[in-house]
């Protein structure tokens, strides 16, 4: 098989929906646009939940409980498999992960997450560890350190 032989799958490639080409042809006249009005124009957008100046439907109804959303801590997550990239017996923190480029970004901390496979000894400083991350690790005779988020590295990325 070469490059020149490959094609799509069969019903994978559709035609261009030409619009405006008479009224036989299913998309005449208004070409699929509906009747007039200000969603017929071109360039309108009218963004979503809009209900043309009535209170749309998100304010009218009353929002009752607690949501925690605001409160929850976010870690960003690392994978083990990605950890192989430091040197056997190193010390690996936030700002180690952040150096290597493992960690972009704001969180509240770095989570270790256990896919893949961890063929060092490491001593690994991190907010939280799944169970199975914390037995490959110390399998392998490292050490995992919890850290809480004031002795982590603060770094707007």
């Amino acid at each position: 098989m070469r490059l020149h032989d490959l094609k799509p799958r069969p019903g994978a490639k559709h035609r261009r929906k030409r619009l405006g080409q008479g009224e036989s042809s299913g998309h005449g006249k208004t070409s699929g646009r509906g009747g007039k009005g200000q969603t017929a124009r071109s360039g309108s957008s009218i963004r979503i939940g809009f209900e043309g100046g009535q209170m749309p439907l998100i304010r009218r109804i009353p929002k009752r409980g607690f949501n925690n959303t605001r409160f929850t801590t976010r870690y960003i997550p690392v994978n083990i498999g990605a950890l192989n990239a430091f040197d056997d017996g190193s010390r690996v923190d936030e700002a180690a992960l952040r150096k290597v480029g493992l960690v972009n970004g704001n969180g509240d901390g770095v989570k270790i997450l256990g896919n893949g496979e961890l063929a060092k000894n490491l001593v690994v400083c991190a907010s939280a560890f799944s169970a199975s991350a914390r037995t490959k690790i110390e399998a392998k005779g490292g050490k995992c350190e919890m850290v809480t988020r004031s002795q982590s590295v603060t770094t707007k990325g």
